[in-house]
């Protein structure tokens, strides 16, 4: 017999179907035994009563047992009708019972919210976590999201590319994680912070329309909306000013937001400058909601613009603000040339913000190698420095490198605004921990002496190493 979803059984009252999913809650009641069964698509009530080789073999099974079950969809009792629930104006009367695997006891309730939980055992178990209700919820949420963003993108002719997770070590802002190349001893692949580069180099290479859903990993300090992993709709576009590339994106979240059943505050988005936003709410995120606001779940979408290009280091020197591949304000291109006025050049750069989140950042680019070459000099470089840190993108850009400009949105706390969680721990299906330890798996961990040796490394051991 062929698989009937339990979403679908409402479609087939009166017949005998065979459902397939976890045991989300057995009782038994001597003579008759009741069970919620759940698949990927729903729950539905089932009830075994008359016959007793199947009433034995109901005895036997607990919570998340995975079956194959029998029967047929009655129709309940307008007494007995659940309303507002799926599902809830029928019951399977069930005639035969497979049992596909049995389960332990798990080490948690998976019908109650586990968000209360502690967090190292969730994560430990967390493909159990996973089977609760709230999570997978949150899972195909996040998926629906990048899924609309996708096609949105792609009815407009963007061209989706991926790009390397091997690569070099390059000035995204942030920490690499270095990964030992076993043919090049001594040296070193870093994985990527962003596709920043590739991406500009796909202008040049005509493409025009690119977009990716990038992995971008950054050895950063961890916090509630801040991990190693991240997860980016990557975006870029050819021929552009700032207003088409934020009128895209602006298109884009309305549209997908919108149609997954959310309210947006104010459209079009607010645009603040970024003086205006530190003299408001002293920072360059920021919550814009009113009480009733959070209460309706309402989302308030704003753009954050006109950001200075570099800011002072702890050293009393210079560094860029976003990326150094940004593109300053037409007014400050002059100043930059020259070196001059370097703390009021204001950049391209814009930000998308929604309830007190940064929801993704971009700018346009810079496409000429001589501003390449400028923002490096503000930055204290020479140009051989220069060279030999982005010399691969001044020779790209000597080869007709069109006016370019995109943007990242993080999927992580774009889905922590449509669902109302706090931590992107809650939107991703195998996130770290707050120590930085892996989901299931028990990394970072020390290699074997074999592995060392083969990647020609050395471990030196550290005061307050305990491995």
């Amino acid at each position: 017999m062929k698989r009937t979803l339990i979403a679908e059984l409402s479609k087939h009252k009166g017949e005998t179907v065979e459902i397939k999913g976890w045991i989300n809650v057995a009782r038994d009641q001597g003579k008759m035994a009741f069970f919620d069964i759940r698949d990927r698509s729903g729950f539905v009530q089932g009830v075994v009563f008359g016959k007793p080789e199947v009433l034995e073999i109901a005895k036997t099974l607990k919570s998340e047992f995975v079956v194959a079950i029998t029967g047929v969809v009655n129709e309940r009792p307008a007494k007995m009708i659940k309303e507002g629930v799926v599902n809830g104006d029928i019951e399977l009367e069930i005639t035969a019972i497979e049992i596909l695997n049995a389960a332990d006891t798990p080490p948690y309730d998976l019908t109650e919210d586990t968000s209360g939980i502690d967090e190292e055992v969730r994560l430990k178990h967390r493909s159990l976590d996973l089977r609760t209700e709230r999570m997978q919820r949150n899972m195909r949420v996040r998926s629906e999201f990048v899924r609309r963003c996708r096609n949105y993108l792609m009815e407009r002719d963007f061209c989706e590319i991926e790009t390397p997770l091997l690569t070099e070590s390059t000035p995204e802002g942030s920490r690499d994680f270095v990964v030992p190349s076993r043919h090049n001893p001594g040296k070193f692949y870093a994985l990527p912070q962003s596709p920043q580069q590739y991406k500009q180099l796909l202008m040049n290479a005509g493409f025009e329309r690119y977009v990716q859903i990038a992995r971008a990993i950054r050895d950063e300090d961890l916090r509630a909306d801040r991990g190693y992993e991240h997860t980016q709709v990557d975006v870029e576009m050819s021929f552009v000013e700032r207003d088409d590339v934020m009128n895209m994106i602006e298109g884009m979240i309305i549209e997908t937001v919108e149609s997954m059943g959310h309210t947006i505050k104010q459209k079009p988005f607010p645009r603040v400058t970024y003086a205006e936003s530190m003299a408001k709410y002293g920072a360059d995120k920021f919550d814009m909601r009113t009480e009733e606001d959070k209460e309706n779940k309402v989302l308030a979408y704003a753009w954050v613009i006109d950001f200075p290009f570099f800011e002072k280091t702890d050293k009393g020197t210079w560094t860029f603000t976003h990326n150094p591949f940004s593109m300053p304000k037409a007014e400050f291109l002059e100043d930059l040339m020259k070196g001059e006025n370097i703390e009021n050049i204001l950049t391209s750069q814009y930000d998308l913000v929604c309830n007190g989140y940064e929801a993704g950042g971009g700018s346009i680019r810079a496409h000429k190698p001589e501003i390449i070459k400028a923002v490096y000099k503000v930055m204290g470089n020479t140009d051989e420095e220069t060279e030999e840190k982005v010399g691969h993108m001044l020779e790209a850009f000597r080869y007709g490198t069109p006016p370019h400009g995109g943007i990242a949105l993080g999927v992580e706390r774009n889905v922590m605004n449509l669902t109302g969680e706090e931590s992107l721990r809650e939107v991703q299906a195998f996130p770290m921990t707050r120590k930085g330890q892996t989901a299931v798996m028990t990394a970072p961990k020390p290699l074997t002496i074999d592995q060392l040796l083969e990647l020609g490394l050395s471990v030196r051991k550290q005061d307050n190493d305990k491995n």
